[in-house]
């Protein structure tokens, strides 16, 4: 009984909605532009994008079409330029961006806006402070002692 109960079920769900199809797509000079998994002509799981030159522009999950993970992004020369989280299809929580001059920073996102603390670090040393309220910046300091000082309930 149990086998004709589970036979009936697989009738009754289509089975396009069952199969997920890798896709890829190609720079007009052949070189692979990305590639990935679809389910129901949506983006789903991990997908790998590419500049022309073969190298990774952006690697990442997707969830229903909309980014959804942690994902990673690079420079032409395979240099790691920013990471973070993303759900539905929105920047959130930390993430980390090269900047020029050895500056990295680790910025906070609400709903794909900055919001909350940014820190900025040179060579491995914090440097600066900055605070932002839906991607305006409302506020910075250099100096770290003066940042405790204005703000004693930070956490990051």
């Amino acid at each position: 009984m149990f086998l004709y109960k589970y036979i009936f079920i697989l009738f009754l769900i289509p089975s396009n909605q069952l199969e997920k199809d890798y896709y890829k797509e190609y720079f007009e000079n052949g070189n692979l532009k990305s590639e990935g998994w679809m389910l129901n002509s949506q983006k789903t799981d991990y997908w790998y994008y590419y500049f022309e030159n073969g190298n990774v522009k952006g690697k990442g999950s997707y969830e229903t079409n909309k980014k959804d993970g942690y994902w990673y992004y690079y420079t032409k020369n395979n240099k790691l330029e920013s990471q973070g989280h993303y759900k539905n299809g929105k920047r959130v929580d930390w993430w980390v961006v090269q900047k020029e001059n050895n500056v990295v920073e680790k910025v906070k996102f609400v709903n794909d806006a900055k919001e909350g603390f940014s820190l900025l670090y040179k060579n491995g040393r914090l440097f600066k402070a900055q605070h932002y309220e839906n991607n305006v910046l409302t506020g910075a300091w250099t100096s770290i002692a003066t940042f405790k000082k204005d703000n004693p309930n930070a956490r990051f």
